[in-house]
C-alpha cells in the first residue's frame, strides 16, 4: 500500500520534513507545493538526487492537483517568525495565506489528513476547522509535541537518564502560555518529583530537586533561542512532524499532545490546543482526558482565553 504525503510550503521547514521522510522511508510519495516554484523544484531534486541510497520513494514538485490521493496533506506555508517576534504576531497574515491554501488543496485531497505546521499553529488550526468543512477527526495541528520532546530531552538531560524513560508533556497553546502538567510527569513510573528520592546513587541524590519554573522557562524559550542564533528552526519540528506521520501511517493508536478542537473538556470549548489525543490511521480518534489538578486546569483555560483573543483579534 503506498504512502502519500503532499507537503505545502517549501521553505526550511517543509523541504527538512521531506528529506527526513525520504531518509526515514516514512512515505513512498512526496509531492512538494509552493508559490515558488523554482523553490520546489531545487529542493525535490535535491533530495531526489539522494534517494537511490534511502528506502523506496517517488518525490517531486507539484501543484495542487497532484495532491489527489494523498493520505496526509502538511501545510508549512506562511510567513516564518522573526527574531523578537511571537507566534503570536504572525496571526493575520498566516490566516490570511492559510484561507487561500483551504479551499484550493481540499478540493483534490478530500480524504486526506490534515497536519497543521505552520504558525500561530493553534489559530491556524482552528482555521482550518472552520474553514475547510471537513470531518474533525483529519484536522491535527502539531501544536506541542515540539514543545513536549524539548521537555523530555531537558530532564533527561537532567537526570542522565535515556529519553525514553521520561514521560511528561506540555499542554495548552504552542507558545508564550503553554505549561507542563507536572502531576501526569514520570520516569520509570515514578513520579518525577519523587524520582531523586529514589536514588541510590549518593551523588545523584545531592543533586539539587529539578526546578519547575527554569524547565518550563527552557521550553518556552528555546524556538526564539534558536532563532536568534541560526534564523529559524527546522531540525526538530521536522522529526516531530514526521513522528505523527509515522503514528498515523503504523496502524496503530498513539497518544500524542497534538492541537485539535476542544468541545467542553476541562471546561474549554471552541478553540484548538493541545492535550493528549489519540493519534491512529484514521487521524484523531479520541482524546485521553487524563485527571489535572485545579490548578493545571485553570493554566489550560488561562492559555485557552490567551487564544481566543487572538481569535476575536483576527478576521476569519
Amino acid at each position: 500500500m503506498g504512502k502519500k504525503v503532499t507537503i505545502i510550503g517549501a521553505g526550511s521547514v517543509g523541504s527538512t520534513i521531506a528529506y527526513t521522510m525520504a531518509v526515514n522511508g516514512i512515505a513512498t510519495e512526496v509531492v512538494m507545493i509552493d508559490i515558488n516554484e523554482s523553490k520546489s523544484l531545487g529542493e525535490a531534486l535535491d533530495i531526489r538526487q539522494g534517494v537511490s541510497f534511502c528506502p523506496p520513494i517517488s518525490i517531486y514538485a507539484g501543484s495542487y492537483k497532484d495532491a489527489e490521493g494523498s493520505d496526509i496533506v502538511i501545510l508549512t506555508s506562511g510567513v516564518a517568525r522573526k527574531p523578537g517576534q511571537s507566534r503570536l504576531d504572525l496571526a493575520q497574515v498566516n490566516v490570511n495565506i492559510t484561507k487561500s491554501i483551504i479551499p484550493e488543496i481540499v478540493k483534490h485531497a478530500p480524504n486526506a489528513i490534515y497536519i497543521i505546521v505552520s504558525n500561530p499553529v493553534d489559530i491556524l488550526t482552528y482555521v482550518f476547522h472552520k474553514v475547510s468543512g471537513l470531518p474533525e477527526r483529519q484536522i491535527i495541528g502539531s501544536g506541542t509535541i515540539l514543545d513536549t520532546a524539548r521537555l523530555r530531552a531537558r530532564i533527561a538531560e537532567y537526570y542522565s537518564i535515556n529519553l525514553q524513560n521520561v514521560h511528561a508533556y506540555v499542554y495548552g497553546e504552542h507558545g508564550d502560555t503553554s505549561f507542563v502538567p507536572w502531576s501526569l510527569g514520570t520516569i520509570s513510573n515514578i513520579p518525577i518529583d519523587q524520582y531523586r528520592d529514589c536514588l541510590d546513587d549518593p551523588d545523584k541524590v545531592l543533586m539539587p530537586s529539578l526546578d519547575h519554573e527554569e524547565v518550563e522557562n527552557y521550553i518556552r524559550k528555546s524556538g526564539g533561542k534558536i532563532i536568534s542564533r541560526k534564523g529559524a528552526t527546522f531540525y526538530a519540528v521536522a522529526v516531530s512532524v514526521c513522528h505523527i506521520c509515522k503514528c498515523i501511517f503504523s496502524g496503530a493508536d498513539t497518544t500524542l499532545t497534538v492541537s485539535t478542537m476542544m468541545h467542553g473538556e476541562y471546561g474549554i470549548d471552541d478553540v484548538c490546543l493541545s492535550t493528549l489525543s489519540i493519534v491512529g490511521p484514521d487521524g484523531i480518534s479520541g482524546k485521553l482526558i487524563a485527571p489535572l489538578n485545579d490548578q493545571e486546569v485553570a493554566l489550560l483555560q488561562k492559555s485557552a482565553q490567551s487564544l481566543k483573543d487572538v481569535i476575536n483579534a483576527v478576521q476569519i
